[in-house]
């Protein structure tokens, strides 16, 4: 993983520790987290309706399509700046509209919502869930191709279409109107955010279960730390060339995926919204996971 703006060295570097990181800090600094692990009980959100057949949604609904199937929040049409003139990849700032609404996962996907899709046989990979447990906690350990294949099912199930964010979409999402570096402020505070050194229980030691911390002003939890999420667009550098609409951006580097958010492992710069990331298209990891879009008709 890396944002663009290292030595070519140090990018391999940074790819090589990913892979190798997959397979061996799981076995060592992570298996000895395991007693110190928290063990807090999950916010109590009420669980959002199934939607009714026919029923139109507007900004705000919070709804599933079905008993199994994510917990969605509708967001509103609107404009913003993307990216930031902080780094590199970041730039240049382009106004994106959104000329309709659209949901949103209210959280990063779950192992339970995963399970749904592999007890019809649609999903073949049962993801590790690295010994965290799988109660209202992020899946994990799934690729890019994985994802997709997860939200065709889903779409096929809903009778809806269900796909993965762009990264307009996403930061979008994560800003909620605001221009600063966090839904809430330009400063990441203490215990907002599941990010290393944040001041969190679980900051540097792994996942929280989803929704721990305060959802942003358009109701989505977790956009900033916890897992970072995978996006549709191919990886590119910096925002040269990149559409003008909130469409994913396709061409490129596809066998690099962007991934957005920050996580438990990383420090608080790369949880915020404009920062952007790459990850190999076909790399798991445990502080890696998404959520998906539902389209609106």
């Amino acid at each position: 993983m890396t944002d663009g703006r290292t030595p070519l060295g140090m990018k391999i570097l940074v790819v090589l520790t990913v892979i190798l990181g997959i397979a061996f800090s799981g076995q060592t600094r992570h298996a000895e987290a395991q007693g110190v692990y928290p063990d807090i009980a999950p916010r109590d959100i009420p669980r959002a309706p199934i939607i009714q057949s026919g029923q139109k949604l507007k900004p705000g609904d919070i709804f599933r399509d079905c008993e199994t199937c994510p917990e969605m929040v509708v967001v509103p049409a609107g404009l913003y700046l993307m990216g930031s003139e902080k780094h590199k990849s970041e730039k240049p700032q382009r106004l994106i509209r959104f000329r309709k609404a659209f949901a949103i996962g209210r959280f990063e996907t779950t192992h339970n919502e995963w399970q749904a899709c592999l007890d019809a046989g649609a999903c073949k990979h049962k993801p590790h869930d690295h010994n965290w447990g799988t109660n209202r906690m992020p899946v994990i350990n799934v690729s890019h191709a994985m994802v997709q294949n997860y939200a065709k099912w889903l779409s096929q199930q809903s009778g809806q279409k269900y796909r993965l964010p762009s990264e307009a979409e996403w930061e979008y999402v994560a800003r909620a109107g605001s221009k600063k570096n966090y839904w809430f402020g330009d400063l990441v505070g203490e215990n907002q955010v599941n990010c290393r050194k944040c001041g969190s229980p679980w900051s540097g030691i792994g996942n929280a279960p989803v929704g721990s911390f305060a959802p942003n002003p358009w109701g989505v939890y977790d956009m900033h730390g916890n897992a970072f999420e995978w996006v549709e667009d191919c990886w590119h550098p910096n925002y040269e060339g990149a559409p003008k609409s909130s469409e994913a951006r396709t061409d490129g580097k596809c066998h690099f995926r962007v991934i957005k958010g920050g996580s438990w492992y990383y420090y608080s710069r790369m949880s915020r919204s404009a920062n952007r990331q790459k990850n190999p298209a076909a790399v798991k990891s445990y502080w890696l996971s998404f959520r998906l879009v539902r389209e609106i008709k």
